[in-house]
């Protein structure tokens, strides 16, 4: 076997690294000046989480090896999360799927906030019997987990993959981009899109923490990208982040500042998907615990709109006339009512687990559509002829 070090230019889907005490590849999906403006932990471990971060790379290899040093989440309480999933493609086709036991853990106490780290040994992720000949590997990473990335392993030499050529998506958005509880990391609705859209993903979605965060608006600017798009309003409402008075200029000053850096690119909005107990009840949301499980319902009070406080139907309405305003002087600037993606038909069909995130197979529903939508002939995405 030969071992080669990862580096930055074997990987993709991500906006930064930084090089561990183990003398491993920590990947980060936004910059180190970024970070530094919100120093929470919370947030470190969702940013650093590595949902549509990969390794590409060219080989003839008919083994390959991944050596990391994984960081997973458990809630104290409740079951142990699953190992996240590691996909490999070959040549852009689901070829195998691997996962790494051990590494560290992150505890979360639900009902205090609190968090205890376990450390843990590194693992390997094994593939073996992949085809013969030159080819094109991926190694998509957990979309759930920090993965420290320490060394490749394979019985032929590697060398970085070439530039695809692809339209570069820049997505920023909640839980549910981030990955929620698809069942791999190429089956995140974002990933599903891409794949069917044919473009490069770089996904910023950060669960719990789609806030209008300058500094991610910042970050979006200052990214080479071909398409933009902004999934909104959700996170707002369950953190109770802020009332209508700001929010409707916090949308304007995000999209402004985007639009400094990409004043031409096709940029949509996707307001909120269904969520029914957020409809038309403010937050912020409760974890509710059963024997084993938890599920979320919202603590505010439907009254309360009338004081500024934000619902669901009232942010779509709200983004919706922003970007009907706007559009009158941005031709390249889009809409799409989340509910369009995830609305009544898909709850019928795959209603929510938890209240609050979909399951894999509405994440599948949940990317068709959007590739319909947005890659689609009629779509804001479409490839220009």
């Amino acid at each position: 076997m030969i071992t080669t070090p990862v580096t930055e230019e074997l990987l993709r889907g991500h906006l930064d690294t930084e090089t561990t005490p183990h003398g491993g590849l920590l990947p980060h999906r936004l910059p180190a000046w970024a970070r530094r403006q919100l120093p929470d932990a919370g947030f470190t471990a969702i940013e650093t989480q590595t949902s549509g971060v990969r390794l590409a790379f060219r080989t003839a290899a008919t083994v390959v090896e991944l050596v990391t040093l994984p960081t997973k989440r458990a809630y104290r309480g409740l079951p142990a999360t699953p190992d996240g999933v590691y996909d490999l493609l070959v040549d852009g086709r689901l070829t195998a799927q691997a996962s790494v036991a051990g590494g560290r853990t992150r505890e979360v106490d639900f009902r205090t906030g609190a968090t205890e780290v376990h450390e843990g040994p590194p693992g390997t992720a094994r593939f073996g019997g992949l085809p013969a000949g030159e080819k094109t590997v991926e190694i998509w990473l957990p979309y759930n987990e920090t993965t420290e990335l320490l060394t490749l392993r394979t019985d032929a030499p590697v060398g970085p993959a070439p530039d695809s050529g692809r339209r570069r998506w820049l997505h920023h958005g909640s839980s549910i981009s981030h990955g929620s509880n698809a069942a791999s990391p190429t089956t995140i609705w974002p990933a599903l899109a891409a794949a069917a859209g044919g473009v490069d993903l770089v996904n910023l979605g950060f669960g719990g923490n789609a806030v209008l965060d300058p500094f991610t608006a910042r970050t979006m600017r200052d990214q080479p990208a071909d398409l933009i798009s902004v999934k909104l309003g959700i996170n707002v409402v369950n953190t109770d982040a802020m009332r209508l008075r700001a929010f409707a200029p916090a949308v304007h000053g995000f999209l402004d500042t985007l639009r400094e850096g990409h004043p031409e690119t096709p940029l949509l909005v996707v307001s909120p998907l269904l969520c029914p107990f957020h409809e038309d009840t403010p937050g912020p949301l409760m974890p509710v615990f059963g024997e084993g499980t938890v599920r979320f319902e919202p603590s505010g009070d439907p009254a309360e709109r009338a004081a500024g406080r934000l619902t669901l139907t009232v942010i779509r309405e709200v983004m919706a006339r922003i970007v009907a305003e706007r559009a009158d002087d941005d031709q390249h600037l889009h809409y799409l009512d989340g509910r369009r993606l995830y609305g009544q038909a898909e709850h019928d069909e795959f209603p929510l687990p938890d209240g609050l995130h979909p399951d894999a197979a509405a994440h599948r529903r949940i990317g068709e559509n959007f590739a319909r939508l947005a890659f689609g002939a009629d779509g804001p995405f479409a490839p220009v002829r």
